[in-house]
């Protein structure tokens, strides 16, 4: 009786066995359409401000006789700042301050006033918690332009008319900031970890100061960057609420000017015009400037490895 031996076994090699590809070596997918989708959503966006930062840099003259989105011969950006700055005594500046006082303390109260709600709505029960919610989810829909005259008359009331606070106190109130924290706290703060706070004796205020607003610190800086950028536009509400124009924001005082370069003529020998866009040119450095000095809180999952799961 024959035996036969089987063939010997070779162990495979890694060349010998096809591996998965990983995944971040695969060949990204790319769609066409998508990237000409983006590229027109980027030139949509970008050319207003193009053509703003090339016109600062023009005289009137230059913004009626030279092309929207070219230099002219003659770039006078330095002159024009200065101009702007030096127009009516330095109001411009007086301007700037003031939009820097109206969005910087609405911004810090209507953020910490909606990480409490939020934070309230999302941790507590209460009788009429749905109801007060559904009240807040309505006030979204509402425009801020309808609340105007009543606010104005509220404060007409309360002798607040031509004083900051008749800016600021209504743009403290911020519902959409609101529903955006309770949707992030309910989820970026741990029932388990409260629950171990207050265990140890910690109380609601102090959980609420030394944790909760740690834990919702990227959603906090949305809301403050929200609401900063709201105030600092806004338009409609200071114009009704303020006369002196050493009160004015950037908006108002901006469109006071255009208002004077339109009563003297609105054409190439007005110098105002050239002051309005070299003016908004400036107004926008102190919004990128927060932008880019806040960006990096602009992250989740704090609350990530908080709790031994």
């Amino acid at each position: 009786m024959t035996t036969t031996t089987p063939p010997p076994v070779v162990a495979a090699t890694a060349q010998d066995s096809p591996r998965p590809a990983h995944p971040a070596r695969r060949k990204a997918r790319r769609s066409t359409p998508l990237t000409i989708a983006m590229l027109a959503a980027l030139a949509y966006f970008l050319l207003p401000l193009s053509w703003l930062l090339i016109a600062s840099t023009k005289s009137t003259q230059d913004l009626f006789n030279s092309f929207g989105l070219w230099f002219s011969d003659t770039p006078q950006l330095l002159a024009n700042i200065k101009q702007t700055l030096t127009q009516d005594d330095g109001v411009f500046v007086r301007w700037l301050l003031n939009t820097v006082l109206y969005a910087g303390v609405s911004a810090v109260g209507a953020a910490l006033l909606a990480a409490a709600g939020g934070y309230g709505f999302a941790k507590f029960r209460f009788r009429g918690d749905r109801l007060a919610f559904n009240l807040v989810l309505g006030a979204v829909m509402v425009p801020a332009t309808a609340l105007a005259i009543p606010t104005y008359l509220l404060s007409a009331k309360a002798g607040l008319v031509n004083t900051p606070w008749a800016v600021i106190l209504p743009s403290l109130v911020n519902p959409f900031g609101l529903y955006l924290m309770r949707i992030y706290a309910a989820d970026a703060i741990p029932d388990s970890l409260l629950e171990a706070a207050r265990i140890d004796g910690a109380g609601e205020t102090k959980i609420f100061f030394r944790i909760a607003l740690r834990l919702l610190a990227p959603g906090l800086v949305t809301v403050l960057l929200f609401t900063l950028v709201a105030t600092w536009n806004n338009y409609f509400l200071p114009l009704i609420m303020l006369n002196d124009t050493s009160l004015y924001p950037i908006t108002v005082g901006l469109s006071s000017w255009a208002a004077q370069a339109q009563n003297g003529g609105g054409g190439a020998n007005s110098d105002m015009l050239a002051l309005v866009v070299t003016g908004s040119t400036l107004s926008i450095v102190p919004l990128v400037v927060a932008f880019l000095l806040l960006q990096r809180y602009w992250q989740s999952g704090l609350a990530a490895g908080g709790v031994k799961q």
